[in-house]
């Protein structure tokens, strides 16, 4: 954990970088709903407390976010990301109410601690890759823009695609494609990708993945689920929603806000589970007990929100969006009386 991570001359910044524009998805509907509110009112609700950020990215729900809250209201803002930091820090700057941490919502817990703050009263996340960060060709995310195939969403650390696949072996790429992407051809893209001479350019991939693809889906380009598949599985990502998910469940007080925004099914699937699960008082289907007790209920019924039509007309990235959000319960011992 890192709080107020100061970037390392390694990384800095360049302002080519900051300059990369981003629409905040879902904006003021996630804002309302960490807030515990159906819509925002006209003027500033001044809401008093905590509350977290967990993918600050370039600031959008944060800095609306803080429109809402009072002065003496706190925000705390994650991201792995060391531009979204600089963009982060310079807010803070600003804002004395902002506190910046450089590292993975997957230190959620640690990391406040750290700060003294067991518990907060809203928690939100906007779950993938930024624009930004896909239309910066330099960060190895786009297989429009060419640019090293590195893909880390945290650049000081970790191992970059282009060192992974020089030593991953055609089954486990496979694998890696076929888990995190859902592509159906792996193996195949798996093997044309391990005869490529080098790892050095994003589009020298793509075009590669784009040959050895069988068929291709209107509309769509060829090269997309493996790239998906590589990102997420570089950076953890599903590791790191499974571990955030859980610990909101100590981290959320009593009456407070859960709410993440996701992109796709791997993704979306986990947060659906995860909070019918734990509204419902569930246990896993894989959770093989002879006796399966009750268990606390730690959420309400989830709530599901998508773009609107004028959204995604002005932002078509929106399209696939969902913002899932649920209030923090008192824990009840005995749920089975909910029959929904």
């Amino acid at each position: 954990m890192a709080a107020l991570d100061n970037l390392s001359s390694a990384n800095t910044v360049t302002p080519d970088e900051l300059s990369f524009n981003h629409d905040a998805v879902l904006l003021s509907e996630a804002v309302a709903a960490v807030l515990g509110v159906k819509s925002l009112p006209e003027d500033s609700l001044q809401a008093t407390g905590i509350y977290v950020d967990a993918t600050f990215g370039r600031g959008g729900h944060s800095r609306l976010l803080l429109s809402q809250l009072a002065d003496d209201a706190r925000l705390i803002v994650f991201d792995k990301d060391p531009t979204a930091i600089s963009v982060a820090q310079a807010l803070a700057s600003e804002d004395s109410r902002v506190t910046v941490i450089h590292d993975s919502f997957a230190s959620l817990t640690t990391s406040l601690a750290a700060l003294g703050i067991s518990q907060v009263d809203g928690l939100m996340a906007d779950l993938g890759v930024s624009s930004p960060q896909i239309d910066d060709g330099s960060r190895g995310f786009s297989f429009m823009r060419d640019g090293a195939v590195d893909m880390r969403m945290d650049t000081s650390r970790g191992q970059p695609v282009s060192a992974w696949l020089a030593d991953v072996d055609d089954e486990t790429l496979a694998n890696v494609l076929f888990e995190f992407g859902e592509e159906r051809h792996s193996r195949r893209i798996a093997r044309a990708i391990k005869e490529m001479d080098s790892y050095t350019s994003t589009l020298a991939l793509a075009e590669t993945i784009k040959v050895a693809h069988p068929n291709w889906q209107r509309g769509k380009h060829p090269a997309t689920q493996s790239f998906q598949a590589m990102r997420i599985f570089i950076n953890n990502e599903l590791g790191d929603v499974d571990s955030f998910l859980q610990q909101s469940i100590a981290v959320v007080k009593a009456g407070g806000q859960l709410a993440v925004i996701s992109f796709h099914s791997l993704e979306d699937r986990r947060i659906k589970q995860f909070l019918q699960r734990h509204s419902k008082g569930q246990y896993p289907e894989d959770e093989q007990l002879p006796i399966r007790p009750d268990r606390p209920r730690y959420f309400s019924k989830p709530r599901r929100v998508g773009p609107s039509k004028a959204e995604v007309a002005a932002n078509p990235r929106s399209r696939s969006a969902w913002l899932r959000a649920a209030t923090r319960t008192d824990t009840v011992a005995n749920p089975t009386e909910d029959k929904q």
